[in-house]
């Protein structure tokens, strides 16, 4: 009678540790799932002379958004951690306004994959500024101001929030756990940048062609999210105001929208006539918001999990 006892709780115990574990698996299910489908990619990265010294398969999530006639916004996920923001004091071509370097934790949420395009721009605006016309090429000559409309008639569209990225979530998708001048390596090249090829960065990387315009989003490798054109292609506005250090600045992710200089805004990431240095992950720039350039262009961002909202 004991020994049958024994069983029977043996046999529950078995049964509930199984179903538990049923459970945990369906809920790891769940959660990889809301992070949207898996895309591949290849990862490559250079040595100082500018030669490709390593490639590496990579993978990412990400979720599409149907913009209607067959336009789709691919938004990458981004996994929360932290990392130390800003360039070193040794770093070649390093500004003063890079500094101080300082540790930022961020929570996970979701980039464009790609600067948004001319396409994606018309679906939204119902209308295209760029100089450079081409549907998958960036929209360009886009103020901090229309980058913001964008983002506001995108939400009322779909229900859910997007903005445009704080300065550390822009470095921080950039880096990719990276510390060296760009997520390359110490160096880039002009078949691996849309940058003026005419100024190489370092002692030993070539020289290089200079297109002198922009190219279609996605022409050139991604970095370790599976985020293309952070460097070079279009300066990239952020949602925060220009301060000249970053003495109190935060360091949960978000943007810096207090004090500094409300009428510039923030623009990372190099374009397509600038020099290689400036396409460096810690360089920062800024201009007038209501101004307009074929240089400059935006990617946005949403929260993880993404809200809905508007819709009642």
């Amino acid at each position: 009678m004991f020994g049958r006892k024994l069983n029977v709780k043996r046999r529950k115990k078995i049964r509930r540790e199984e179903r538990e574990r049923q459970e945990r698996e369906a809920e790891e299910k769940r959660q990889r799932e809301s992070k949207g489908e898996v895309f591949t990619f290849e990862v490559v990265t250079l040595n100082n002379s500018g030669k490709i010294i390593n490639r590496t398969q990579g993978s990412a999530r990400q979720k599409i958004e149907d913009l209607g006639n067959g336009i789709k916004l691919e938004m990458a996920y981004i996994p929360g951690g932290s990392f130390l923001m800003g360039s070193p004091e040794n770093e070649a071509g390093r500004e003063s306004y890079e500094s101080p370097q300082h540790e930022v934790t961020l929570q996970p949420f979701y980039l464009s994959k790609y600067p948004i395009t001319q396409n994606q721009y018309q679906a939204i605006m119902g209308n295209n500024p760029s100089s450079f016309k081409g549907g998958s090429r960036p929209v360009e000559c886009v103020s901090w101001y229309n980058a913001v409309e964008f983002c506001i008639k995108l939400s009322k569209k779909t229900g859910k929030i997007y903005r445009l990225p704080s300065e550390s979530q822009w470095e921080y998708a950039c880096r990719t756990g990276t510390t060296t001048s760009f997520y390359f390596g110490e160096t880039i090249t002009p078949e691996l940048v849309k940058y003026d090829g005419n100024h190489p960065y370092g002692n030993y990387s070539p020289k290089g062609i200079y297109r002198k315009e922009t190219t279609d989003v996605g022409s050139f490798p991604p970095n370790a999210f599976g985020l293309y054109d952070m460097h070079g292609n279009v300066w990239e506005w952020c949602l925060d105001v220009w301060h000249n250090n970053y003495n109190g600045a935060p360091t949960d992710g978000s943007a810096w929208e207090t004090g500094g200089d409300n009428s510039n805004r923030l623009l990372r990431g190099g374009c397509w006539n600038g020099i290689s240095r400036v396409c460096r992950s810690a360089r920062r720039n800024y201009h007038y918001a209501d101004k307009h350039s074929y240089v400059r262009g935006f990617r946005i961002v949403s929260s993880s999990p993404v809200v809905s909202v508007f819709r009642s």
